[in-house]
């Protein structure tokens, strides 16, 4: 996973993008095309979602890169912006469409499997709070020094305790706690607070 770029990269990569550079996208995609994707697969839960949201994110960001602005935060945490707005947008496109489905069952339409309640939109945003909830741990994973995501990744899909996270660090058991305990502390707020920066002024139209 790649760490967060230095400002000096993303008002380059920025400038590059203006130019039309193709080369440039490339570099891009390949820095986070990962996160772009785990992020939306992990909103939506559909992985060809994902594909397509992954291929609209790059999209925009390609026909609109006068949109980011480096004062407002790393390209990276606007990567992630744009992937959130897509997302959610896609989510609730699906419940519309849905929701027309349904109405078309009760009133006459054909088809077996139609004719339910609907979408409740109370159950809707419920989706999309958790989604954005995952989408922020994602985020908080990916982004995180890489100690303390190795550390979360050995007890947490690994299933090691303290003890065996240290061996395989190659650190001390208090040392491996200190990071299992700051990773998670980092991981608590992905509940309590909205992905960095979601609404700031200025970042452009929407997708």
């Amino acid at each position: 996973m790649a760490k967060n770029a230095p400002p000096r990269w993303d008002r380059r990569m920025q400038q590059r993008l203006a130019r039309g550079e193709a080369a440039a996208l490339g570099e891009l995609y390949d820095r986070f095309a990962s996160l772009v994707h785990s992020q939306a697969n992990r909103m939506l839960d559909d992985e060809s979602a994902a594909d397509l949201v992954t291929r609209e994110v790059f999209g925009y960001v390609w026909e609109n890169p006068d949109a980011y602005d480096p004062k407002q935060g790393s390209m990276r945490s606007w990567v992630a912006r744009l992937t959130h707005r897509e997302s959610v947008q896609r989510l609730r496109r699906t419940a519309a469409a849905r929701q027309t489905d349904d109405e078309y069952g009760r009133y006459g339409g054909e088809g077996e499997g139609y004719g339910g309640a609907g979408v409740d939109p109370a159950d809707l945003e419920e989706r999309v709070r958790l989604a954005t909830a995952a989408a922020r741990a994602d985020y908080i994973v990916a982004s995180m020094p890489a100690p303390l995501r190795a550390a979360l990744e050995l007890a947490y899909i690994q299933r090691r305790d303290y003890r065996q996270t240290a061996t395989d660090l190659g650190v001390t058991e208090d040392e491996a706690r200190r990071r299992l305990r700051l990773g998670l502390q980092l991981l608590s707020t992905a509940h309590t607070r909205p992905l960095e920066g979601s609404s700031p002024p200025g970042y452009g139209r929407p997708l």
